[in-house]
Order: C-alpha cells, then structure tokens, then sequence
C-alpha cells in the first residue's frame, strides 16, 4: 500500500511540472563562396564568415552559419556543387560570393552571369533567400569588361530581388598593409572589414526572417 501511494504521488509530481520549454528552431545562412570566403592564407577561424557566426551568436542566436567556399572555385564550380549544399543543409539564406575567379580565367561574362542567375534561382526555388557579393576586378582587363563584370552584381539583384553586397574589399581595397604577400587576398587584419560590408545586407534579410 505504501508503494502504490508513493508511486501515485511521483505520477502527481511529474505532471505538475511545468513542461520543457521548445527548443527554438535553428535557422541556417550558407555560404558558397571563393578564397576570399574560404580562410585561404589565413588562420583557422579568423576569417569573416567566422567572424560573422560570433556576430550571430551574440544578436540572432537563431541563426547558424555553414561555409561551403573552396579556394579557386567558379561560378560553375559553385552551381555544380550547391544542389547537394542546399540538400545538406537546407538554408533559409544563401550568400552567393562567386565570380572573380571566371574574370582572372578569361571566362565569358554571360556564362558567368548565367550560372550566378542559376544559382539565385535554385536557392529561391528552395524557399531560401540570396545575398549576391558583388566584386570588382583590375582596369587591366579594359574598361568595358571591367565596368560589365561590376554592374552584373547589381542588375542581377534587381532581376531576382536579393540581397546585395556591393563590392566586398570595399573600405579596404586600396590599402596595401591589408593584404597577403600575394597582393590579392584580404590579410587578417582586413577580414573584419569584409564582414562589416556583409553584415550590412545580411542583417536586414535577418531581421526579415523573424
């Protein structure tokens, strides 16, 4: 009879317990990107993409951010491999930082063009939303090629209505102190300045995204 009553009034207790709350729903950013997103050159964890998900963990805790960028890749680098990015990770907002490395290869602007619309296409046709990275490159390249490459970031976040960065290195890519030996890739010191220029856009896609 004592068993019966003490095991009745554990049953009692347990359902007075207030219930656990819900673990809040983790929402995920990915990021298909180049060197400049991929720590080439740099320490482990020193890059903006990096510096980015501390920002997160500190203002949108419902966030996490995935880095899917590999050293050297195109654009159809990217759009090849980003169907299997999305099915991994299933993100709410893809930041889509590709295209320097078509223009250091000589690629054709509209294949380029082409493959980055691809990309915003298929992230919306999974119900996630795009931040283009725009970029700028060299004057050696000529003035028509050069002007077109950079103003195929912005006319490609009008068509699609995404996110848009205008140029990456902006606020730093004229100083020489803030690059690797290379002359071409952001130093540490500079990848604070990046993510500066991302969370700018990123955080009114955040704040949209409840």
């Amino acid at each position: 009879m004592i068993i019966v009553v003490f095991l009745a009034q554990m049953a009692g207790s347990a359902m007075a317990q207030p219930a656990a709350p819900a673990s809040r729903a983790v929402k995920t950013i990915l990021v298909v990107g180049d060197s400049l997103s991929a720590e080439y050159g740099l320490p482990r964890g020193s890059g903006w993409v990096e510096i980015i998900a501390k920002r997160l963990e500190d203002e949108h805790a419902e966030y996490q951010i995935r880095n899917a960028s590999i050293s050297g890749d195109t654009t159809s680098g990217g759009l090849s491999r980003l169907p299997a990015a999305l099915d991994r990770h299933r993100p709410d907002i893809v930041i889509i930082e590709l295209g320097s490395n078509d223009a250091l290869r000589g690629l054709s602007l509209s294949m380029t063009r082409q493959n980055l619309a691809s990309m915003i296409e298929m992230a919306k046709e999974r119900s996630a939303r795009a931040l283009l990275v725009g970029m700028h490159i060299p004057p050696n390249y000529g003035k028509t090629y050069t002007e077109q490459f950079h103003a195929m970031y912005a006319a490609l976040a009008d068509k699609y209505q995404t996110g848009l960065v205008p140029f990456l290195l902006a606020g730093m890519a004229m100083d020489r102190s803030l690059f690797q030996d290379d002359g071409i890739h952001p130093n540490a010191d500079a990848q604070s300045i990046l993510a500066d220029n991302v969370w700018k856009e990123l955080k009114g896609l955040l704040i949209e995204g409840g």
